[in-house]
């Protein structure tokens, strides 16, 4: 049976303007022969287009976690506003549809479908073989490449952060040029988030409110440097040459994980459901992309894991941006990748379904009732330099109030967490949204926080991301 809404819709349209014109497409009355087949799995129509004759179109559900759109348009869209319409239509208008049988052309292409999709699992099962020669030579020009970023991580110690700026920044960048090049995209990215901070006008000159962040910048380049070079020796020091699993450095080096890899691995949980609680995306200057980013609650764990879609600039047209989810998100396979406290996740396919408020109240029973456990347990793992510097947390609160003027929430023993914007530009503000909630949302309800440590006060403080309530997550953030 199929089970879309309107949210999943606009989530499948490839952009802002597909599902923009999709829905006018509905309202226009431009789809006609409206079908549904006796096993609920497939849609099938007819849109007018600019053409004599209407496209036939058509959105199939037979593997809903991986659907497959059709239509005899010319478009390059995947999937177009016609089939995007088609589900707007199924959505707005479900009674319109009539059952009937499958078209017999529309039948044969499900058919050879079927069958590549039994023969790339197929292929999938098979042992991956790997050149090892090629990855050996591989891991020895990433040594190399961390001889050189430990070189300019040097540089930049002896110039000092009150000498650094916007031309020694761009020498330094100029030079970290060839760590792309000995296949260390993270490092380089790491590289530059410090110069970044010292690249603003020729004039200007770094204030002290940077210096703690940059101190904390060239402690995580260090470590790279000295963790990494660790991994990649004993990577060459295994015969199989297998990248490690139990530490998040190999993507710190800019190691692109694949699907493949993870589930080899054993990096992998089966059938899962995921519950979205915030959404963002931020353009993401030293990597040169846009990152879409996804909190997501794993209802069968309770642990809090990210999705994140990355765009570079170079590429941003070719690829779908993600989206705000509002549904249950039933993954078969999920892909964990290695990290600390909010792992990234992945998957090949999904199958919504509606939320219910047993998936609100999951994620209730797992937020964290007392807040000191659990900032013992950042500070803690804020003591390694490469781990999240920003996690996220779902903590059950007695009231959200002010004190001085400043926005705070409470737990039940009285331990107080100071709410802030500060130095978390990668999300737009979010604290001045709590005056516009409910006033009965304020007290014994759910919060969804990123944390933020205040290097030059020393002091933990959270931005708020989300309100969960027995019935609903009023987000913060989209």
């Amino acid at each position: 049976m199929i089970s879309i809404d309107e949210s999943y819709v606009e989530s499948a349209s490839p952009n802002a303007d597909a599902a923009k014109n999709g829905r006018a497409l509905v309202m226009k009355g431009k789809l006609t022969a409206l079908h549904i087949d006796s096993d609920e799995t497939i849609l099938f129509g007819q849109c007018a287009g600019s053409g004599k004759e209407p496209y036939q179109v058509s959105c199939d559900f037979a593997r809903p976690d991986q659907p497959t759109y059709r239509c005899s348009c010319p478009s390059r869209q995947f999937p177009c506003k016609h089939c995007v319409g088609l589900m707007f239509a199924y959505v707005l208008k479900k009674p319109s549809f009539k059952t009937g049988e499958v078209p017999a052309d529309l039948a044969e292409k499900r058919e050879k479908l079927a069958s590549r999709a039994e023969k790339k699992k197929e292929e999938a099962e098979k042992p991956r073989t790997v050149n090892k020669d090629a990855l050996a030579k591989k891991i020895k020009a990433q040594l190399d490449g961390l001889d050189l970023l430990e070189k300019l991580t040097l540089d930049l110690t002896r110039i000092g952060i009150g000498n650094m700026n916007p031309k020694a920044a761009r020498e330094i960048e100029d030079k970290a040029k060839h760590l792309g090049n000995a296949y260390l995209p993270g490092a380089q990215a790491a590289l530059h988030r410090y110069t970044n901070l010292f690249t603003e006008t020729e004039t200007s000159s770094p204030g002290e409110a940077v210096y703690s962040e940059a101190l904390d910048h060239l402690a995580r380049l260090h470590s790279l440097v000295k963790q990494g070079r660790a991994y990649l020796q004993r990577r060459l020091d295994d015969p199989d040459l297998k990248p490690e699993t139990d530490t998040a450095i190999a993507a710190w080096l800019g190691h692109a994980w694949q699907l493949a890899e993870l589930k080899a691995a054993g990096l992998v949980q089966n059938d899962v459901e995921l519950l979205q609680l915030a959404f963002n995306s931020h353009d993401d200057a030293a990597r040169q992309e846009y990152v879409d980013t996804g909190a997501w609650m794993n209802l069968n764990s309770g642990r809090i894991q990210i999705t994140q879609n990355f765009r570079p600039y170079k590429a941003v047209k070719y690829i779908k941006s993600d989206d705000s989810f509002f549904q249950v998100a039933q993954v078969k396979d999920l892909c964990v990748y290695p990290g600390d406290v909010n792992p990234r996740v992945r998957w090949d396919g999904m199958t919504p379904r509606p939320a219910e408020p047993r998936d609100f109240q999951c994620v209730r029973d797992h937020a964290r009732a007392d807040f000191a456990p659990v900032i013992k347990e950042v500070r803690n793992n804020l003591k390694a330099p490469l781990a999240d510097k920003q996690p996220i947390y779902a903590l059950r609160f007695r009231r959200i109030g002010r004190v001085g003027g400043v926005p705070v929430v409470e737990d039940a023993h009285g331990e107080r967490l100071t709410m802030t914007d500060r130095g978390m530009t990668e999300e737009p503000p979010s604290c001045h949204l709590l005056q516009l909630v409910p006033r009965g949302l304020h007290e014994n309800q759910t919060l969804i926080v990123r944390f933020r440590h205040d290097l030059d006060r020393r002091k933990l403080e959270v931005k708020p991301l989300g309100v969960v309530t027995d019935s609903s997550v009023v987000r913060l953030t989209l």
